[in-house]
């Protein structure tokens, strides 16, 4: 659509150029023509010289990268010398100049080139691995980036001079005859209307058209190469097979049923996955008793006589997996069955692009979606086997309340775990080898965290690296070495392993597939959610990057429809705007770019920060610290990101993720009325902090003086 948009408004404007141009007489079309005609005449008395010093010029501009140069020169070759004899002064010129081009950043201008471009080109160098000289064609055919960043880019890649030239003059080839075509139906006009015309349209319509073919023909030969290995059934049994039931599996086996595709949903284990089972559901039903039993020792503070008593962790966990089961029919095969979805229970195997072995059974399915979630990864760190520990996914079968509790990670779920546990009696120690909590989170936002650890007695040991774990009579010991270089024994009667999480990808039968794995397990995919084949889609955790539940539920969308329809129209997966909460107390959320990530890019940026200590509701409430800290461009309210922290700041920030979202600024939150006292009128107020550094001034004092004449006070 946007495409089609593009050519009709490339129409109008030259249909409007011509005319008043004409109307003007400012250059009359029969000026341009006879301009034209003596250019014509010159090439056909130096048939040879002309187009020589043409394509010379051509080079020269492609070289130089100079911006629209090409493309008016390439319409201009079709006006002067014809289709055949102007698109081959173009290809030549093109391909000699990009030749340069690429000459000039490897050798003379790397550094500068390499500063704008190394992104480009290591993606650039990426896909040459993969695909290798293919991989320029298709960039050459349908650009992904302008003609003259990819000819810049390239010389930082590997790829030998003689490679680049031969392939970019092929790839370009055909876009060249095109462009050299509209300029041909151009020079012909030698009135307004003629602008109109058939020849004319369908020139500049080819030049719209050709790239949106181009492309999907480039991508059905592709994946006809990439799965000629392996028989292609006659019929299928399903339109889609889904592996795993978690989160992102059950959301796209629901997307597929809902578009009335007949769907397999495979799952080895629990329904629900991870989310449900062993993270999600079962964390927040902990933290909400943690969090009682720190309220009960605040009871006091409100004036009540409430004690906390000590606590029993079996029934506190008998609550949690009540909650389970609670939520268990929303993920259950019943619920799913009754939606048009088979659910088989069983182990699933990848055998071809388009067959599932689960057991002794084969599913042939058009499309396949690996959605197999991921697990705790356990560190390198000796003598961990051999005393007790525990992960995010065995926690929930502890006996009893460990009296001394070490965390290793102070990610986001070693952090809600050693909160939760040490407001259940713990003493807890926690080790980060990093130099900070949070380290993903905005610093301000990891600060005031570690200063409500600090108050409930946590221990925190930033940048401190574990050397080895030895047992004891009751637990064990860890040395660890801080950042100073000193060492120090911490003993405990229980580990707790949070140092990161691991695609479940193996045992599939992705490698032996041709399907590739990124360096941290995950299935390699484009920005469709495809792997290397185009039969294949891949999910959550299993594809990366982000390991959230809603993460993982927004991929599985893209997955199910590019499984379903991928073959005509392909969705990209948009993560401009993806929130996380880090569900500690307090809350820590953001969206966007943090104010360090903002910087980092070199973004010319105000930050507005509002205190929840001068929120009304967060006062009453007796919980009022925390902070929203809104980063914008300098001088303007579009919002680029933002950071929450204070009591239910997921839900606080979903205003200003929406806000983002739909490319409304702060002035818009500002002139939303937001009922008194919430805890969400800290949005506004943030807004009205960054319009006070933004008043008009000179508004102001004209407002000023009329208000001063209307008291009957001079002007």
């Amino acid at each position: 659509m946007i495409r089609l948009l593009t050519i009709a408004v490339l129409v109008l404007a030259v249909v409007a150029l011509a005319l008043w141009l004409s109307d003007t007489g400012l250059l009359s079309l029969q000026a341009v023509q006879a301009e034209l005609g003596t250019l014509r005449a010159q090439a056909a008395a130096r048939p040879v010289a002309t187009p020589l010093a043409f394509a010379a010029a051509y080079a020269l501009v492609a070289a130089l990268s100079i911006p629209g140069g090409s493309l008016v020169l390439s319409f201009a070759a079709g006006a002067i010398f014809g289709l055949v004899t102007g698109s081959v002064v173009v290809s030549f010129g093109s391909s000699i100049g990009a030749a340069l081009a690429c000459l000039g950043a490897r050798f003379l201008l790397r550094d500068v080139v390499e500063r704008r471009f190394s992104n480009m080109a290591a993606a650039i160098n990426r896909g040459l691995d993969r695909d290798g000289s293919a991989y320029l064609f298709a960039l050459r055919l349908v650009p992904v980036f302008p003609f003259f960043a990819i000819n810049l880019a390239l010389g930082l890649t590997r790829l030998p001079l003689r490679t680049f030239y031969w392939v970019s003059q092929l790839g370009m080839l055909p876009a060249t005859v095109l462009y050299v075509n509209a300029g041909r139906e151009l020079g012909r006009v030698t009135a307004g209307s003629d602008v109109l015309s058939p020849g004319v349209l369908g020139a500049l319509a080819l030049l719209g058209v050709f790239p949106l073919l181009a492309r999907r023909g480039l991508r059905a030969l592709q994946a006809r190469r990439r799965l000629a290995r392996w028989p292609r059934p006659r019929r299928f049994d399903v339109n889609v097979v889904v592996i795993g039931a978690g989160s992102a599996g059950l959301v796209a086996a629901y997307v597929a049923a809902a578009a009335r595709a007949r769907v397999v949903l495979v799952e080895q284990a629990e329904m629900g996955g991870d989310c449900l089972n062993r993270g999600c559901v079962p964390s927040k039903a902990l933290l909400r008793a943690a969090r009682l039993r720190a309220d009960l020792r605040r009871a006091r503070e409100f004036g009540l006589a409430a004690e906390a008593g000590p606590v029993d962790l079996a029934a506190v966990l008998g609550r949690v997996r009540a909650a389970v089961a609670r939520v268990a029919p929303h993920d259950s095969v019943e619920r799913y069955t009754g939606l048009g979805v088979e659910c088989v229970a069983g182990t699933a195997r990848i055998v071809s692009p388009w067959a599932v072995a689960v057991g002794d059974r084969v599913i042939t399915t058009r499309g396949i979606i690996v959605a197999t979630g991921g697990g705790p990864v356990l560190p390198p760190v000796p003598g961990l086997a051999d005393v007790p520990h525990v992960t995010s996914d065995t926690v929930w079968q502890l006996p009893a309340l460990p009296e001394r509790l070490l965390v290793l990670g102070g990610g986001p779920v070693g952090c809600e775990l050693a909160q939760a546990f040490a407001r259940l009696g713990s003493a807890v120690t926690l080790v980060e080898a990093g130099p900070r909590l949070l380290a993903r989170e905005d610093p301000a936002a990891a600060a005031l965290v570690a200063s409500r650890f600090a108050d409930e007695g946590i221990r925190v040991l930033p940048g401190c690296r574990p050397l080895r774990f030895e047992p004891a009579a009751t637990g064990g010991t860890l040395a660890c070495r801080h950042a100073d270089g000193r060492e120090e024994t911490l003993a405990f009667d229980q580990v707790l392993v949070a140092t990161g999480r691991r695609a479940r990808t193996e045992g599939l039968g992705l490698e032996e597939l041709g399907v590739g794995l990124n360096p941290d397990g995950t299935v390699a995919t484009d920005d469709c959610l495809q792997t290397a084949l185009p039969t294949i889609h891949a999910c959550g955790d299993a594809a990366g990057p982000f390991q959230l539940t809603h993460a993982a539920s927004h991929q599985a969308w893209y997955a199910a429809m590019n499984a379903l329809y991928g073959r005509w129209w392909r969705f990209r997966a948009d993560y401009r705007v993806l929130p996380a909460c880090v569900f500690t107390d307090p809350e820590v959320a953001r969206v966007g770019l943090t104010e360090a990530e903002a910087r980092a890019q070199g973004l010319d940026i105000e930050v507005t920060t509002w205190d929840l200590a001068e929120l009304d509701r967060a006062i009453a409430d007796g919980d009022n610290t925390g902070l929203v800290k809104v980063v914008t461009p300098r001088g303007r309210d579009r919002i680029l990101g933002a950071t929450v922290v204070g009591p239910h700041a997921g839900e606080v920030l979903a205003e200003l993720s929406l806000a983002m979202r739909h490319g409304l600024g702060l002035r818009k939150v500002l002139g939303t009325v937001h009922s008194y006292p919430t805890l969400a009128e800290a949005n506004r107020l943030t807004a009205g902090a960054w319009q006070r550094n933004h008043l008009p001034l000179r508004l102001l004092g004209i407002a000023e003086r009329v208000n001063r004449w209307q008291r009957g006070g001079p002007a």
